[in-house]
């Protein structure tokens, strides 16, 4: 046997946990235990299962009740699938209806976070999206992006900084020049 750190066979015995010994390496301090084949996490399919179902607008709790999955571990994979998605979606068409929705993420009990999405009606998938408080300074980078595509229509769930933005655009966009 020999550590998966630096490969020294300078090994001893480190306790128990979970009915597995464990294992310490005298040379590097690493800790590790022989058999890793148990379950190693989710699978990527199954990962990606919960993904879609998010996109296509079902809640975080409802994925957890269907999935079996902790909440906190599904906004753990949207915010690592978030990491690698461009700024700005660029659509081809502009989107006839707009839906703005946000959703209040709760990291423990006091550490509340807001994911404010634009989705296109009428096809799948997040145009758009931020992360933050509640407050107009939040949603306003990603209405910026979303007011440039001057949709038809948009849908949102009445929450007052939609219309205090939305209101601003129709105004600013009917006033003749």
């Amino acid at each position: 046997m020999q550590c998966p750190e630096c490969k020294s066979k300078h090994i001893r015995k480190n306790g128990k946990n979970r009915g597995k010994q464990n294992y310490i390496c005298v040379n590097c301090s690493r800790q590790f235990i022989t058999d890793y084949n148990s379950h190693q996490g989710y699978s990527d399919e199954f990962k990606r299962e919960c993904l879609k179902m998010y996109v296509n607008g079902m809640g975080l709790r409802a994925i957890e009740r269907v999935k079996g999955v902790h909440h906190t571990t599904i906004i753990t994979w949207v915010r690592q699938i978030g990491e690698l998605l461009p700024d700005a979606y660029d659509p081809q068409t502009t989107p006839q209806v707009g839906e703005l929705m946000n959703w209040k993420l709760l990291l423990g009990q006091k550490n509340k976070i807001w994911l404010w999405t634009a989705v296109d009606h009428f096809k799948q998938g997040i145009i758009g999206w931020v992360l933050g408080d509640h407050s107009v300074q939040t949603f306003q980078p990603l209405w910026d992006s979303v007011s440039k595509w001057q949709c038809y229509f948009y849908v949102t769930d009445g929450w007052k900084v939609y219309s205090s933005l939305i209101l601003t655009q129709i105004t600013l966009s009917a006033r003749p020049i």
